[in-house]
């Protein structure tokens, strides 16, 4: 091989090698650098709002909602109390899952699994959420079913997204039309009450949620049976929920005025309540809810707690069959 030959192959080969290297360099920042621009469409795409995953669903923010979804048939959707998530639906889920429904329960902004966010803690952006979530796997002829600030964001979601994927609804303890008293809900709690809950929350929010199983489930009532597992899983999920979150959710639970979504509601309406609830009390609550709400029947579970889905759960599980094969 001639000296000129020779020196063409190793100049070609030197040029081979700086291209590779090239590529590969290329391909190490592009790994690395998750801030370069051929990086950033396939992160925005990730938390894209409405992107969905088999849990999990992304709102307009960016927070990530999670969710479970078992079952076929005609949709049941969820909505919890505060500070829990949606595994306090576990035993209407298994039950009506086990009878031939779809059932869906997300975890609330903050809560459960959900992402923790600084902002968007407020009843708006919660039925937002919701409507999200029903949209991104539209949901068609759902009977929606809220306990406690649940039963809020279920009134506020119809309130603000119409009933177009709505079939019927069902309010169990659940804090409509309004909490706090006030000069037009003279019936409501003084809110020194919520400035308790938002003073326990803050020194010792661990504490303070193993206290509030006692009025949650009526263990302070001669004869109830509420089983220790009971109050440790209510403590358990409340713990779970991220403290600015849980802290905000207080003032929207309890000063939110629903009157107006209550009166937009017009599919039929199951409001169920404990009468011995001792967190959202009835007068206030589920019988003047009953009262503003064109098409509901009301329906009070004698000496029931603020808890009853679990206390009593045998009762709701044949009440909500019924009332949705109704």
């Amino acid at each position: 091989m001639s000296k000129k030959i020779e020196a063409e192959e190793v100049t070609s080969r030197r040029k081979l090698l700086v291209s590779v290297a090239g590529v590969a360099a290329g391909a190490g920042l592009l790994a690395a650098g998750g801030a370069s621009a051929a990086a950033k469409p396939a992160a925005a795409a990730a938390n894209a709002p409405g992107k969905l995953s088999i849990n999990s669903v992304t709102v307009k923010d960016g927070t990530v909602i999670h969710f479970k979804d078992w079952g076929t048939g005609t949709p049941v959707v969820f909505s919890h109390g505060w500070p829990l998530q949606g595994d306090a639906w576990e035993d209407q889920m298994m039950f009506l899952a086990s009878h031939g429904y779809r059932v869906i329960a997300h975890d609330r902004r903050g809560h459960g699994l959900s992402s923790q966010p600084w902002q968007g803690n407020d009843m708006d952006t919660y039925a937002d959420d919701l409507a999200t979530l029903l949209d991104a796997l539209d949901i068609k002829g759902a009977t929606l079913v809220g306990h406690s600030t649940g039963g809020g964001e279920v009134a506020r979601y119809i309130g603000r997204h119409g009933e177009k994927r709505v079939a019927k609804a069902v309010l169990v303890g659940a804090v409509p039309p309004q909490m706090v008293k006030s000069e037009t809900n003279p019936g409501g709690l003084p809110m020194s009450v919520f400035d308790g809950i938002r003073a326990g929350v803050l020194a010792d929010r661990s504490q303070f949620f193993k206290d509030l199983t006692v009025p949650f489930f009526g263990a302070n009532r001669p004869g109830n049976k509420v089983s220790q597992g009971m109050r440790d899983t209510f403590w358990l999920q409340g713990m779970q929920c991220g403290i600015k979150n849980a802290y905000d959710c207080i003032k929207q639970f309890s000063e939110t005025d629903f009157t107006a979504d209550l009166k937009k509601i017009s599919v039929p309406t199951l409001v169920v309540h404990g009468g011995d609830d001792q967190i959202v009390p009835i007068d206030a609550s589920g019988k003047a809810a009953a009262k503003l709400i064109k098409n509901a029947k009301l329906v009070i579970y004698e000496g029931a707690p603020h808890g009853l889905p679990a206390t009593h759960k045998d009762r709701l599980n044949e009440d909500l069959l019924a009332f949705i094969k109704s």
